[in-house]
């Protein structure tokens, strides 16, 4: 939507923008001295869980993401908050701030300040602000044939954060994806740096194939992905065959349009892959020889390094799902 809103846009042009709009990365990067430069992000939603204070833990936790999907490190960041205060109790409010408080803290990020206003419906995030080395930044655009692609959490926030609003998602489900939501992508982020990265997404609103399909368009590829490889957190499928499905599912669907084959792959699969996520893991696009190593760095982090797909020269469509 925001691609079509800017399309006849004219904007101001700045040499020192090495990361805009253009290529639909995860944050902006602007160049202060050869060495050093700013990276920026901002994201903000919705409760997904019933406690206010979980609801902060991942907010803030999703709003660092698209920082340390650049390689960026994330220094302060200031609050968003949209709060119905003449609906809910500053109790709640209280909760969901705390809560993000203690994420940010963990993550050693200041909050120095933000911005609320009165409305109907919760809503809260971060713009974050980092540094970043401008020689060694992780495009969303840089996928190189001959590499293979790792992902570092599982899918099914989607669908099991639907069957929490319905009330259908088992607490031990629930629980899972709670704690998959609320963990940092910094592990995973540092544990890239000695090898050869060629691009980075993290998977969130866009599903994996929403974002891997940015991935492939920015980079002129194709890129092949293995259904049965895929990590998928314990009870999704049984509540996506519920109906428990984020409408979210179907956007991202029509996003990709037929630049999208699907060959023997079950519905079910289907809608998984396309699955909004919220705070969800790293894309990585790396040379096939490095990819044992660094599976083995995240999974010492807690993280899956699961291997799930290929990149190959562009050939008929950006995306294969076999």
């Amino acid at each position: 939507m925001l691609q079509r809103a800017l399309a006849e846009i004219s904007v101001y042009q700045d040499s020192n923008v090495l990361v805009g709009f253009d290529k639909s990365d995860d944050a902006g990067v602007y160049r202060l001295d050869d060495q050093t430069a700013v990276v920026q992000t901002v994201d903000f939603f919705t409760p997904i869980v019933d406690d206010p204070f979980t609801y902060g833990q991942i907010a803030a936790a999703n709003s660092l993401s698209d920082v340390y999907a650049m390689g960026g490190s994330p220094r302060f960041a200031l609050s968003i908050v949209c709060f119905p205060k003449d609906k809910l109790e500053e109790e709640v409010l209280h909760e969901i701030l705390r809560g993000g408080a203690e994420k940010m803290k963990e993550a050693r990020v200041a909050v120095i300040g933000g911005h609320s206003v009165q409305d109907q419906e919760i809503k809260f995030g971060y713009c974050v602000t980092g540094l970043i080395d401008p020689r060694k930044i992780y495009s969303n655009s840089a996928a190189r044939p001959g590499d293979v692609l790792l992902l570092t959490k599982p899918l099914g926030m989607g669908i099991i954060a639907t069957g929490i609003k319905l009330q259908k998602t088992p607490p031990e489900v629930a629980q899972n994806a709670i704690e998959w939501m609320r963990k940092l992508n910094a592990p995973a982020s540092d544990g890239m740096e000695k090898f050869h990265i060629h691009s980075v997404t993290d998977v969130t609103g866009f599903g994996l194939i929403g974002h891997a399909y940015e991935m492939a368009q920015g980079s002129d590829a194709t890129l092949t992905f293995s259904a049965a490889k895929v990590p998928v957190i314990e009870g999704t499928e049984e509540l996506a065959k519920q109906g428990m499905l984020p409408g979210g599912i179907e956007s991202n669907r029509r996003y990709v349009g037929d630049s999208i084959v699907w060959s023997g792959v079950s519905s079910l699969r289907q809608l998984i892959m396309l699955d909004p996520q919220t705070s969800g893991g790293l894309l990585i696009s790396l040379p096939e020889e490095e990819a044992g190593p660094l599976a083995a760095e995240l999974e010492a982090a807690g993280f899956l390094g699961e291997l799930i797909g290929r990149v190959s020269d562009f050939e008929e469509t950006h995306i294969r799902v076999e």
